[in-house]
Order: C-alpha cells, then structure tokens, then sequence
C-alpha cells in the first residue's frame, strides 16, 4: 500500500481531528489559529505562535499541490526538492509530491549554496520549493539552477526568480488526482548526512515508506490517542519516520520549533504530548537544567508522557539512568537505522527491555541483521564485525552512483551498513563505531563509542568526541574532544585519573576542552574536528622534535 493510501484514509475517518501543530516558543504570541484563519490574516503577522490543521485540511492541500504539479507539466517519476525549515507547510507539500507521481527530495536546510546546486543537480530535480531563510542562497546560485526549473516561493515576499506557492496552489482543485501508485512506484530520495564530502542520494520506493509507518507503530504500540513531539528536521528520515507512527495511528503530532529545554517541557505539558523524540544532546541539557533548578519539574503536566525516544546515535547509560531518576515511570527505547534503510527501526531495543540500555537492539519488526567479517562471512557471537540489514525498507540504490551501490548492498539484499558492531548472548546488538572511524594505534583497535561511553560516565562530562590524530611512532593516538558542562570545571590531569579504569591502550593520549560539533540530526561531525585539529596536532609534533 504507498504512503499516501493512509493520508486518505486519515482524511475520511479523522477529517476534522487535528493532525498537524506547528509551535514557535520563540515568537511571544498567544494566539490559536488554524491554517484557515491564517491563510487570511495580513502579511504583516506572517508567524504566530501556533498553528493547527485536520487531516481533512491537509489532505486537501496536498492534493491542491499535486494538481498544481500536474497543471504545470510534471509527470510521473520526476523530481521535486524541498528546502524548508520545519512548518505546517512542509508535510503536505511532501504529500502532495508523491500523490503527483513526482518524487520527493528532501534537501538539508544547513546546506551551503554550493551544496544545494550539488543535491539538486545529482537527483535531477524538476522543481525546487523553498523558504524565506534560503533565499540569500539561491540567489547565489539562481542563474544555475533556475534554466529548466520551477521555483516556488513558501512565504511572504516572494522573490522574482520564483513564483508563490500560496497564489498557485489556491488556483487548483483540492480534490484526490487519482494517480495510480504502487508500492513499486519510486517515492523519495533523501541524502547521506554528507560528513564525508558531498552526500550521496538515496532512492527509496513507496514500499520503504509505508513499511517504516508500519514499523514505528508496531515498536512504540502507538493509537490514536497519542501525541507525538517532532523536533528534529523533517528532510531526515529519522523524524519523518517517527512521525509515519502519527499518520499511520492517525493520532496529532506538535512540529516544535526550538531545542530549550523549557520548550520542549512547555511543549509536553501544553499540548499533552505521550511520545517525544530527543537527540542526546537535548535530553542532556533537560537533564543540566533540572540539575541546575532553573525551573520545577512540577510546575509542568507530565503525567501522559509515556516514552522518552532516543536515536540517531549512541545513547550514554549514564544519561538514562539520569533521566529516570527524574521520570521513573518513563518507557525508554531507541532505535538504530539510517536514511539507506529508510531511517530508524531496522534495529530496536523496545520498551521492555530497558535492562539492555547501551544496546541498539535486536532487528525490527520485518527486518534481519547479522554481523559480518571483511569477506562478508558471519563472525562468530560476540566478535566485532560490520553490521548488515535486510528489510523491506532497503534503498534501491544510490542515484547515479552505481559503483557506491555495489559497494555497500548485495544481489540478494543485505545492506552493509559501514558501522562495527557485536552481538552479546541474549542476542542483541551494540554499536562498536563506525567502520571508518575506528582508531588503530600500534596494531590495536579503538573503538571510540566505547571510549565515549565511559567518559560520559565523568560528572563534569557534558559531551565527549573521540577522533584519531596522526603520531609518528603509534601511527594514531585516542584524542579526547571534551565540552565541560556549564558551572563546572576540569583538568586534563582530572580526566585523565577518570580514565585510569580503561585498558590502557584504549585511554586518550590527549584531551582537548572545547565544543563538541554535531549536525542537525545529532551525529558528532568527525570528520570537522579531524580537519580541526589534525592539522594542529601535526605542527606541534614538528615543533616537539
């Protein structure tokens, strides 16, 4: 069944319920207001603090979308970008590409000018739809990308180098254009995370869509009657993904625009949310806040929060057993995946099996994984190898790029997913590292998530990276990247007594105290802070000798 079989059904059996809320903490205004109500206000209030829409509502802007893409000439299998910070706009859009026919591609909103031109040029892109905070960038490149382009405009004050989604789609009917699609039919590309040179486009079909919808109900028991909180962005699959559980349970879902930790508390409270969707970071500086007292837990309505969710990368046990201590009656899960297995779920811990945090899981619902050697044989339990998957949602390939395809996913359908990892005896499996990232110092193996781990564990600690730097004699050494947490303070003399408890082959010859990079779907960006500080760390072994 493709995706947007259960947006129609939405729209028949929730019609009037909401679906959608968009919160912005930062714009002081109180107001309620629908999408409606919002279409007819004046140009000079183009952001209030909150909007909502029906399922009845959406699905009627999708379709008025996918017409207007149809009127305009666009056919089946072409491609349609989006470029849009998150908004009530963004998923009917996306919707209304895929009724079309049209695929999807979502872009990353921190892309360069340089990389926007790259994205839109590898995936074919046919028409570009995007937000008042890229103009500036697309200016930069306009005389590029606009030959043989449609360009729309999501805000006030279009440009003159696009046109206004608002005007066009109120020219074309809200009614279902009735292309048949299967789950066969192409659907989607996303994009790698890009933190080793320019990403890679990942095409996915239908099938991968509604299976990961399926895939996140069935993990997280979702109903009608919960509320999910997004944050992360939506051009990633792993917010998308989550939020498939909202569309496929038909329950609503808050678009949250902010990562403090009292909005994201005001948030819960506010709109009752059940389900919240947090990157390490953001559940650390909850936890830094309420440590701190800057405001009381009780001042908040909790009470129908039932699970904290988090993914995207390794999560400290340390942070969990924190995060209990202030939400005991909290299930914990998190999930393992990436945009080439249609983001989260492949792997899953569950909410059962909270006994097993530091794991990743066991495979998800419809999925297989297995541990692998460089041949590609089976290693045995408990040995580290490269994890592979297998599942509905595999990519079908790397757009353009066949000799990248054949790298990483077999004839029969394993996906070799480049990340280490090990299998313990009750079967569930724990992420070692990245293949690439892995530290080899004097013919030993580093894994730095497990270095991670134990550092995270360091009461000052408030985020750790560990990167490999160049040395004459080791050819590698373990570099600690440190971020001390605010009102505390730390020596390298300190963290290095911490790290006595680790074999010493594994404990970080250096520690350097600064801020440590992640991206906006929360992965630590390593390769930044090699190209940082290898370079330095070079300079000064010359200057050494």
């Amino acid at each position: 069944m493709p995706i947007t079989d259960l947006l129609e059904r939405n729209s028949r059996k929730y019609n009037h319920d909401v679906a959608l809320v968009e919160l912005n903490p930062m714009i002081e205004d109180d107001r309620r207001l629908n999408w409606k109500e919002y279409d007819l206000m004046q140009a000079t209030d183009p952001e209030p603090y909150r909007r909502e829409i029906t399922w009845g509502v959406f699905n009627e802007k999708a379709n008025r979308f996918a017409n207007m893409l149809l009127g305009r000439g666009i056919k089946r299998g072409d491609k349609v970008g989006i470029l849009l910070m998150n908004c009530l706009e963004w998923l009917p859009i996306y919707f209304g590409i895929l009724k079309s026919g049209a695929i999807a591609v979502p872009l990353n909103f921190r892309y360069t000018a340089e990389e926007i031109d790259y994205c839109v040029d590898l995936a074919d892109v046919d028409v570009l739809v995007f937000g008042p905070e890229f103009v500036s960038r697309i200016e930069e490149i306009q005389e590029k990308i606009i030959t043989n382009r449609l360009l729309f405009y999501v805000g006030d004050g279009c440009p003159s180098f696009a046109e206004s989604y608002s005007i066009e789609v109120a020219n074309y009917s809200s009614a279902n254009p009735e292309i048949p699609l299967t789950d066969e039919d192409e659907a989607a590309i996303y994009f790698s995370s890009g933190t080793t040179g320019f990403p890679k486009a990942i095409l996915h079909k239908h099938r991968s869509l509604s299976h990961a919808a399926k895939v996140e109900q069935k993990h997280h028991g979702q109903t009608k009657d919960d509320v999910f909180l997004c944050i992360p962005p939506l051009y990633h699959t792993g917010a998308k993904m989550h939020w498939f559980g909202s569309l496929y349970s038909g329950g609503k879902a808050v678009l949250l625009k902010g990562t403090k930790p009292k909005y994201i508390l005001n948030a819960v409270s506010d709109e009752r949310c059940t389900i919240v969707w947090l990157l390490v970071p953001w559940a650390q500086d909850i936890l830094d806040a309420l440590d701190r007292g800057d405001f009381d837990i009780h001042d908040f309505h909790l009470d129908q929060w039932r699970l904290m969710h988090i993914g995207a990368q390794p999560v400290p046990q340390s942070l969990v057993k924190h995060w209990l201590d202030y939400f005991p009656h909290h299930q914990y899960d998190t999930n393992y995946g990436l945009s080439e297995s249609i983001g989260p779920g492949c792997v899953h811990l569950g909410v059962d099996h909270i006994d097993k945090v530091g794991a990743i899981g066991v495979p998800g619902y419809g999925w297989k994984a297995k541990i692998v050697r460089e041949d590609r044989t089976e290693v045995a339990q408990g040995e580290v190898g490269e994890l592979a998957v297998k599942g509905p949602g595999v990519m079908v390939c790397y757009y353009h790029n066949e000799e990248a395809t054949k790298e990483c996913l077999s004839e029969d359908g394993w996906l070799y997913t480049g990340d280490m990892a090990k299998q313990d005896e009750d079967g569930f499996y724990y992420l070692v590292d990245r293949k690439k990232d892995v530290i080899i110092s004097g013919g030993e193996n580093i894994y730095p998530v497990q270095v991670e781990d134990f550092i995270h564990r360091f009461e000052p600690v408030k985020d750790v990276a560990v990167i490999g730097l160049p040395d004459k004699r080791l050819g590698e050494i373990a570099t600690a990247v440190v971020e001390i947490k605010p009102g505390y303070s730390c020596s390298d003399y300190e963290i290095s007594e911490f790290c006595r408890e680790l074999p010493k082959y594994k404990r970080p010859r250096k520690f350097i105290f600064a801020e440590v990079p992640r991206n906006a779907t929360g992965k630590i960006e390593k390769p930044k802070l090699r190209e940082i500080y290898g370079g330095k760390n070079l300079v000064e072994e010359e200057n050494e000798r």
